[in-house]
């Protein structure tokens, strides 16, 4: 999976943050995750704790959008055969299924493909009625994979907003209420598409905490953000979005989206089938494995990149020296999501980059290892990055300082070969942090 991993495993600490890493993403990946909640006995399908007797539907029809949209329809295809009658899946990169099209949208920005491939979607879903069963598709990367701009809003207008978004460090919840605003099918716009149908939702979590609302801007999910909450969201983080976007947010074009009394939502259930945590226990079998004890910190990691990763490699340090949390060797786990406020042009790199050139500034004895398990960190190419106390070099600090400061951290990283490359990996659930350390300080 690391394609470069014969460069950067360069002794037993760093093999094992490796092996964690992996161990994490193919704990999440859709295949398995899908394999492992739905199972098909005869006629009845069973998702989670919920059956479905397929005899009382007339059409099974798989859609949804997300990175591991596709890995999950295709699963679904395994399982289910030709009992799917119809289906669309929007995803970021292209895959191959048999019965359910899969359209490819773009991200982090929406884009004309996503607005097309949406727009089959909504059809599909519209066509839906009540002896239709909806199995409903929702991973990380949907909220800007479904791309249905509101109103006379653009799709330049989306890409602008979300850019500025991003760009200010808003937390993902934020970031989303302001989207479900400005969307067709966000904020359980889908839902009220897709009534009478029966919805199930087969979710993997790219959310700290799994609020299905937040997930993918919950198209299928009773919402208690306003139009008020919106503009709240780009007044409170000084956010500069088109007066077209502010027009519209304020009008309050179209009505509230749906909240939890709406009818919309009487036939909609949802299984939560992976999330973070599923990759931090799949890391901490890794671990275990390898003869380290484990140790998962949180799944709710957040904060600034740079800070986070000061203070992660801080408690492996103090492993490293007292045995506390956990008497080394031992791997110290971490998953969430965390951001990054941009200071200078925006270079290369993304959060798990900036948290880790933050750590080997502290120059302290432990690996740690952060990637981003959809292998895409912010704008470059890499996953995230593995570093210890001797990535930054004593005549070079100052030069990573710098890179760090105006958010180039993936160049200086690349530079000395630290860089984690996996490409798509076909998930997306948050985050994941391994901190190791090999032994007790003298």
């Amino acid at each position: 999976m690391i394609s470069n991993r014969d460069r950067i495993a360069t002794g037993p600490d760093r093999e094992t943050a490796l092996d964690c890493i992996e161990a994490a993403i193919d704990a999440a990946a859709p295949e398995t995750a899908t394999r492992s909640a739905v199972g098909l006995d005869g006629g009845t399908l069973t998702v989670g704790g919920s059956s479905y007797d397929l005899d009382e539907y007339d059409d099974v029809v798989v859609v949804g959008a997300g990175k591991a949209a596709g890995g999950v329809a295709r699963a679904l295809e395994s399982v289910l055969g030709d009992r799917i009658t119809d289906g669309v899946v929007v995803t970021k990169h292209p895959v191959e299924t048999e019965r359910v099209r899969a359209a490819v949208g773009d991200h982090p920005y929406p884009s004309e493909r996503g607005v097309e491939a949406t727009t089959d979607l909504i059809e599909t879903v519209r066509a839906a009625d009540e002896g239709t069963l909806v199995l409903f598709v929702l991973t990380g990367g949907a909220s800007a994979l479904l791309a249905a701009p509101a109103g006379s809003l653009t799709v330049a207008d989306l890409q602008e907003t979300t850019e500025a978004l991003l760009s200010s460090g808003v937390p993902i919840g934020g970031i989303n209420a302001v989207r479900k605003h400005l969307s067709a099918v966000k904020g359980g716009r889908l839902a009220r598409e897709a009534a009478p149908a029966t919805v199930c939702g087969l979710v993997l979590s790219d959310v700290v905490g799994n609020d299905l609302s937040t997930i993918g801007s919950g198209p299928t999910v009773p919402d208690e953000t306003t139009f008020d909450d919106a503009l709240g969201v780009l007044d409170r983080y000084d956010v500069t979005a088109p007066e077209a976007v502010r027009e519209y947010l304020q009008a309050e074009t179209g009505g509230e989206t749906p909240g939890p009394s709406d009818p919309a939502f009487d036939r909609v259930t949802h299984h939560l089938i992976a999330d973070n945590m599923t990759a931090l226990e799949g890391a901490a079998e890794a671990a275990e494995a390898a003869g380290y004890e484990p140790l998962v910190l949180t799944s709710r990691l957040r904060g600034e990149a740079s800070e986070v990763g000061k203070s992660l490699v801080s408690i492996g340090a103090e492993a490293g020296a007292t045995g506390t949390p956990v008497e080394p060797p031992a791997v110290l786990l971490a998953g969430g999501e965390c951001t990054v406020s941009i200071t200078g042009d925006g270079g290369s790199g993304g959060p798990n980059q900036e948290l880790a050139l933050s750590a080997a500034l502290e120059r302290e004895d432990a690996v740690l290892a952060a990637v981003d398990t959809d292998g895409e960190d912010g704008s470059s190419e890499a996953a995230g990055a593995v570093v210890d106390g001797s990535t930054v070099g004593d005549g070079d600090r100052e030069r990573a300082r710098e890179h760090l400061s105006v958010n180039d951290a993936g160049t200086y990283l690349a530079q000395v070969g630290a860089t984690i490359e996996t490409g798509p990996t076909g998930t997306n659930v948050n985050d994941v942090v391994a901190v190791v350390v090999g032994e007790r300080s003298s």
